[in-house]
């Protein structure tokens, strides 16, 4: 018989405690702590549960000279975009953590991959659908793979006792929160539960060399849901994002142990499943008919990838005492910032004016390249006088009022210039690292905010 007892874990961080306590020591948060039942002991297997998958791998110490630098096996899946955010496809025997929030496409995003992968064995295990719900989607989708295999259960056990039998290739996990191990008996979901699972699965693909993608639920306050540990644990974070009101969706990456943290892969959700978008500054900029004011094209990166995107403002006379002061997709203090630069430097009264900023798209961007864009888009609603839409900006702006060189400016000129715009203004410093380098569009150096006016308007 197992004793049995209960700890109380952080709900923030998953520290325990043997008893209540008002503040987390872990992570200083207040009134994070719950109670939950646990079994420690002779319910635990001992023995090496993976021994077969390891071959003639003998545990030792060993020096990091002996260590064999290969480049690591990756699986590429058919998603190009998928492929970039992961930093090159699935490494063989990483843990990927897929967190979003409910209807965002993950379920369907990861259906569709597992799909698409013919060549191996995939087991898609699911706490939350039935195979009948899963086979439908799958229809919709419109993929056929024999080597696709369903599996709806929530205990660990009878899960790794499936996966002995069929030895899949790639597993995936739809969601962690729905899993329940037998060692640990607080309900499924809890801080205990989510880090017993997620251990266990992590020990099976270090050991197998088998990737497993993890699917999570995050909280109302857009966090992973369980323990910060789950997120130390896994090899890589991905976030799926978007507005419900887009059809566009976004996959970042949080954490990369085998690639870039900086990647984006942009999908639209179709009838048919997640469609990757290959180029994404095509959509995220408007086609006008005639010209209109507050309207400014930004060059910006994405990790490795430049994209053209809309930057939108409305200036409008203040209505009330305090002037309001609102954006979408872009940092409120960055604009205040940028406010106060436009007011001290270039006497422009934006104190008595109400200000709108909007990234179109449903985009957030916290590139500062920027800026250029952004100002340029105030003092087209200020004056009410339209840009040419056939000029972009890439320049980030200082407290003097100078525009300061951004990295990257070859690949965003490249970009501009791919998309047929006619003139991109840059900072005078960036002009000098370009050299004799030739460009098919005109590249406009400029070190002030006020030559940028006098040159536009």
């Amino acid at each position: 018989m197992s004793k049995t007892k209960s700890a109380f874990f952080c709900q923030g961080c998953g520290y325990e405690s043997t008893k209540w306590l008002g503040k987390c020591p872990g992570c200083n948060s207040w009134n994070t702590f719950v109670e939950e039942v646990i079994v420690k002991g002779s319910d635990k297997k001992e023995k090496d549960e993976w021994a077969e998958y390891k071959g003639d791998r003998k545990l030792k110490t060993i020096s990091i000279n002996e260590v064999s630098s290969a480049e690591e096996k990756r699986i590429f899946t058919k998603d190009a975009e998928l492929n970039r955010v992961l930093g090159g496809g699935i490494v063989l025997g990483s843990i990927v953590l897929v967190a979003g929030e409910p209807g965002i496409g993950k379920s369907t995003l990861f259906l569709q991959n597992g799909l698409q992968l013919t060549e191996i064995t995939t087991l898609y295990i699911s706490g939350e659908e039935s195979e009948q719900q899963i086979k439908m989607r799958a229809d919709r989708i419109g993929s056929k793979n024999e080597n696709f295999y369903l599996l709806t259960e929530t205990n660990t056990q009878t899960i790794f006792q499936e996966i002995k039998k069929l030895k899949p290739q790639l597993v995936i996990v739809d969601s962690i929160q729905t899993l329940q191990s037998p060692f640990v008996e607080s309900g499924s979901g809890s801080v205990s539960q989510i880090r017993e699972c997620a251990a266990e699965l992590q020990r099976f693909a270090k050991e197998s060399n088998t990737p497993v993608f993890l699917i999570g639920h995050i909280t109302k306050d857009g966090n992973i849901a369980g323990p910060k540990i789950l997120e130390h644990m896994v090899d890589t974070v991905l976030q799926f994002e978007g507005d419900r009101h887009y059809a566009y969706r976004i996959l970042r990456t949080l954490k990369n142990r085998f690639g870039s943290t900086a990647e984006l892969g942009i999908y639209e959700m179709t009838s048919g499943g997640m469609r990757a978008v290959s180029n994404p500054s095509e959509i995220l900029i408007t086609q006008k008919e005639e010209q209109l004011s507050g309207i400014a094209i930004a060059a910006t990166m994405e990790g490795q990838r430049p994209l053209l995107i809309e930057g939108q403002a409305l200036v409008t006379q203040s209505i009330y005492g305090t002037p309001q002061r609102t954006v979408s997709g872009f940092d409120l203090r960055r604009l205040q910032l940028l406010l106060a630069v436009l007011e001290k430097r270039g006497g422009f009264h934006f104190g008595v004016k109400d200000v709108f900023i909007n990234i179109a798209g449903g985009l957030k961007v916290e590139d500062p390249s920027i800026d250029l864009a952004i100002v340029t888009a105030l003092l087209s609603s200020y004056e009410d006088v339209p840009v040419n839409q056939h000029y972009c900006f890439a320049g980030e702006v200082g407290l003097s009022g100078e525009i300061r060189a951004v990295n990257r400016i070859e690949q965003r000129i490249a970009e501009a210039e791919k998309l047929g715009f006619e003139k991109i203004i840059v900072s005078k410093y960036n002009a000098k690292s370009l050299g004799k380098l030739k460009f098919n569009i005109d590249v406009i150096a400029l070190a002030k905010v006020e030559e940028l006016y006098q040159y536009l308007f």
